[in-house]
C-alpha cells in the first residue's frame, strides 16, 4: 500500500506534462469559473473546484472550516486529502466514475478526514463535472465537489447502537452503570496525558482520546454471552466455570467486530492481558498488547479494587493506588503507571464524584 493513493495512470490522457496547468489557466480565465467562485465563496456548503485530474484549484471558506484546512491546498489531489479512507482501490473507483459518460462524469459517496489534532470529520461528497461552454458534450475540463457534514449524525447513530449493547450487558452483570462511567473517565484522562508524549504521537490522537472515553465502557460487553449462574456466582469459580468466564473477551471482540474503529475490539479482546504475558486470552506481553487495552486495564482494575464485591470489601484510594503501583511491570505497562501516579488524585476525584448510590 502506498503512503497516499496515486492517480491511476490509465486515467491520465494528457498530451503533455504541462497540459494540466494549461487547463487550470483556461478555467481561471473562463467567466463561468468566476461565477462558480462567486456563487459558492460565502456559501454554507463546503465546496472545491478542481481541474480534470482532481487537482484543487480553489476552495471556499466553509470547506476550510469543515476540514480544518486553513493553509492553502491548491495543487493537491482531492483524493489525497481523504487518505487513508480513500485508499488506492476506492480512489480508482472514484476516478473511473468521473471519467465515465455513463456515470455522468460524477461520483458521490462518503469521505472521512482526520488528523492528530482534530476529530474525524465524516461528510458526503458529490463530484459533478464542469464543461467548456463551446464543447458541452466533450469531456469535463474540471469538477466541482460539494460536501455535506454528517459527522454528528454518523457518530450519534453509531454510538446509540452500541450503547444499546452496553445496556444489555449491564443487565447481565453486577457492575453498575457508575462503574463503566468511571472506567471511561479514568481511561480518557490517561489518554490525554499520553497525547503529549512524543512516543505516542502516531497513535494517540484527538480521535483516540474521544473514542477511548466512550469505548472503555465496552470492555465487558462480551459478558452478554456468559451464563448467569457463572456470572453471578458468589463463591469461587471452578476450572470449567473460569474457562467459560474468560471467554467473555473473545465474545466481546466478536460483538464489537462491526464497530468501525478497531479500538473497540482491542479493548474487549485484550483488557485482561498482562504486561508480563500471564494474562488471557492470548498471553500477549509488553507492547504487543494494544495501547487502548493497556490503558483500560489500569482503569478497570483500579475501579474494581475500589468497589465492594460479594467476595471482598472495598479498598480505599490509597490501598488501591499502592496495589496498582506495585504491579507496574508485571500486570501493568510501567509507562502508563508513571502517568497513573501523576493522575492518582484525579482518579480519586472521579470515583468520589461518580460514587455508587
Amino acid at each position: 500500500m502506498n503512503s497516499t493513493p496515486d492517480v491511476p495512470e490509465e486515467l491520465l490522457d494528457f498530451d503533455s506534462p504541462d497540459s494540466s496547468s494549461i487547463i487550470r489557466d483556461k478555467m481561471s480565465d473562463d467567466p463561468c469559473f468566476g461565477l462558480l467562485k462567486r456563487s459558492f465563496s460565502d456559501s454554507s456548503f463546503p465546496s472545491v473546484i478542481t481541474d480534470n485530474t482532481l487537482k484543487l484549484i480553489w476552495s471556499n471558506t466553509s470547506y476550510k472550516k469543515l476540514f480544518h484546512s486553513e493553509n492553502t491546498i491548491e495543487g493537491e489531489y482531492l483524493v489525497k486529502l481523504f487518505y487513508p479512507y480513500l485508499d488506492d482501490d476506492k480512489a480508482s473507483v472514484l476516478y473511473r466514475s468521473i471519467r465515465s459518460k455513463k456515470e455522468g462524469f460524477s461520483w458521490r459517496g462518503r469521505v472521512e478526514s482526520s488528523g492528530r489534532d482534530i476529530l474525524t470529520v465524516v461528510a458526503n461528497m458529490l463530484i459533478s463535472p464542469i464543461f467548456e461552454r463551446e464543447q458541452p458534450d466533450g469531456a469535463p475540463i474540471g469538477y466541482q465537489a460539494l460536501f455535506y457534514d454528517v459527522t454528528d449524525d454518523h457518530r450519534n447513530t453509531l454510538r446509540s447502537t452500541f450503547t444499546s449493547l452496553l445496556e444489555a450487558s449491564k443487565m447481565k452483570d453486577n457492575d453498575t452503570g457508575k462503574h463503566i462511567e468511571r472506567v471511561n473517565a479514568y481511561s480518557q484522562i490517561l489518554a490525554e496525558k499520553l497525547f503529549f508524549n512524543p512516543d505516542f504521537h502516531a497513535e494517540v490522537t484527538k480521535e483516540f482520546i474521544e473514542n477511548i472515553g466512550f469505548l472503555a465502557a465496552m470492555h465487558d460487553v462480551g459478558k452478554i454471552g456468559t451464563p448467569d449462574d457463572i456470572l453471578n456466582k458468589t463463591g469461587k469459580l471452578d476450572d470449567h466455570e473460569w474457562k467459560i468466564m474468560k471467554e467473555h473477551t473473545i465474545n466481546g471482540a466478536y460483538i464489537l467486530g462491526s464497530y468501525p474503529n478497531p479500538v473497540a475490539k482491542d479493548i474487549a479482546l485484550f483488557h485482561h492481558e498482562r504486561w508480563d504475558g500471564n494474562g488471557y486470552s492470548y498471553q500477549l506481553a509488553g507492547t504487543t498488547i494494544p495501547l487502548a487495552a493497556r490503558i483500560v486495564t489500569v482503569a478497570d482494575v483500579y475501579d474494581a479494587l475500589r468497589m465492594k464485591r460479594s467476595y471482598k470489601d472495598a479498598f480505599t484510594h490509597e490501598e488501591a493506588a499502592k496495589i496498582i503501583v506495585k504491579d507496574s511491570g508485571s500486570h501493568f505497562d510501567p509507562l502508563i503507571i508513571r502517568y497513573f501516579i501523576l493522575l492518582h488524585k484525579k482518579f480519586k476525584g472521579i470515583y468520589d464524584s461518580l460514587a455508587d448510590e
